[in-house]
C-alpha cells in the first residue's frame, strides 16, 4: 500500500451513546512525522475520537483510518502500528517496571531475550533505571506516567496516541514528559495529543484542531487560532477598589475585562504607540494613579475560551472522564 501524506484520517466521524451524540460528523487530519492536539472542553469528543481510532470503541457512522487502515475493518492491522497512552496509567502496580515492560514486550511476541532488552532501553531512556526493579505502586505520579508511556512504546509504533498524558503531574515532570515527547517527533512518530494544558498544544503541536459539541469549530496552527482572537491588550492595575472604578469610567467602553481582586482593567489595543498613549492620558487627566501597566499578547487560552464561547453554562450531560 503506497504511503499517503496523512497517516491518519477521520471523515464525518459520528458517535452516540443512547440519546446523547457525542460526535455529530467530525473531520481532520494528521499528517507524516507531525503532532497533531486535539483541544476541547470536558465532554467535547476528545477521548471518544481517541478510543474509536485505537479501536477500543465503535462508530455509528463516518470513517477513519490509520495508515490506510480502517480502524473497523482492519482493526488488527491498525492495532499493530499504534500506541496509547491513556489518561491513566495502565500498568500492573505489583510488578516491578521492569516486569510491566518485559510482560508487554513477550505479549507483543518478543522473544525472552529481546523483551529483557528492550526493557532496559526503555528504562534507560525514560530514566526508570534506578526504579526499575521496584513496584509500580512505589511510584510517583511523573514515574508511573513515564512507566505508562514507555509500556506503549515497547514495539516502537509509528503512530502513537495521547491522551492527556501529563495530567495530575507536577511542573519538572511535566517538563520530563514535554522532552521525551519531542524526542520522539524528532524521531519521526506520528502524534494524536489530547490534553487540558492548553499550554502543551501550544509547545508541542504542530497543528491544532478544536471540537466542543461534537464538532470541529477551528483547526490551524497555533499562531493561526491566535489571531483569531485579534488584537494585543493593555492591562493597567491600580492602587485600589475605588481606583479601578475610576479607571473603568474613563477608559469607557474600551473596557473588555476587569479584576476585582487585583485592581486591573483591560483594554484592546490595535495601534500599541497611539492606544496606550490615549489610555495613559485619560487616567492621568482623571488623576488617576497606575501602579503598573502590561501589554499581552492573545494566548492560546483566549484563543480557546474566544472559540468556544468560554464553554457552555449547562454542563453536557455525557462527559468524558
Amino acid at each position: 500500500m503506497a504511503q499517503s501524506k496523512y497517516v491518519i484520517e477521520v471523515k464525518n466521524l459520528v458517535k452516540s451513546y443512547g440519546k446523547i451524540e457525542v460526535l455529530k460528523g467530525i473531520n481532520l487530519k494528521v499528517e507524516r512525522g507531525t503532532m497533531l492536539a486535539l483541544l476541547g472542553p470536558n465532554g467535547a469528543g476528545k477521548t471518544t475520537t481517541v478510543r474509536i481510532l485505537s479501536t477500543l470503541l465503535s462508530l455509528d457512522g463516518g470513517t477513519a483510518t490509520v495508515e490506510g487502515y480502517d480502524v473497523v475493518e482492519d482493526a488488527g492491522k491498525v492495532r499493530s502500528m499504534i500506541g496509547l497512552t491513556g489518561q491513566s496509567a495502565a500498568v500492573d502496580e505489583l510488578l516491578t517496571g521492569r516486569e510491566n515492560l518485559v510482560m508487554m514486550g513477550r505479549l507483543y511476541r518478543l522473544t525472552p531475550a529481546s523483551a529483557k532488552a528492550r526493557a532496559q532501553e526503555l528504562l534507560e531512556e525514560f530514566d526508570l533505571v534506578k526504579a526499575g526493579e521496584r513496584p509500580a505502586k512505589t511510584y510517583s505520579g511523573g514515574m508511573r506516567r513515564r512507566l505508562d508511556l514507555a509500556v506503549s512504546l515497547i514495539a516502537v509504533p509509528p503512530v502513537l496516541f495521547l491522551d492527556e498524558p501529563t495530567t495530575g503531574l507536577d511542573p519538572r515532570s511535566r517538563l520530563a514528559m514535554w522532552a521525551i515527547i519531542r524526542k520522539l517527533m524528532a524521531a519521526g512518530t506520528t502524534i494524536l495529543l489530547t490534553t487540558q494544558y492548553l499550554e502543551e498544544a501550544d509547545q508541542l503541536a504542530d497543528r491544532i484542531v478544536v471540537i466542543d459539541d461534537g464538532k470541529v469549530i477551528a483547526e490551524g496552527t497555533a499562531s493561526e487560532l491566535k489571531s483569531k482572537v485579534g488584537n494585543d491588550r493593555l492591562e493597567v492595575t491600580l492602587k485600589d477598589k475605588a481606583g479601578l472604578s475610576q479607571a473603568i469610567k474613563a477608559l469607557g467602553s474600551t473596557v473588555i475585562d476587569t479584576n476585582d481582586r487585583e485592581y486591573s482593567a483591560t483594554i484592546v489595543i490595535k495601534d500599541t504607540n497611539s492606544d496606550v498613549r490615549q489610555a495613559l492620558d485619560k487616567l492621568a487627566s482623571a488623576k488617576i494613579h497606575v501602579l503598573s501597566m502590561a501589554i499581552h499578547k492573545p494566548t492560546l487560552d483566549d484563543a480557546f475560551l474566544s472559540l468556544t464561547g468560554k464553554q457552555k453554562a449547562a454542563p453536557n450531560k455525557q462527559e468524558e472522564k
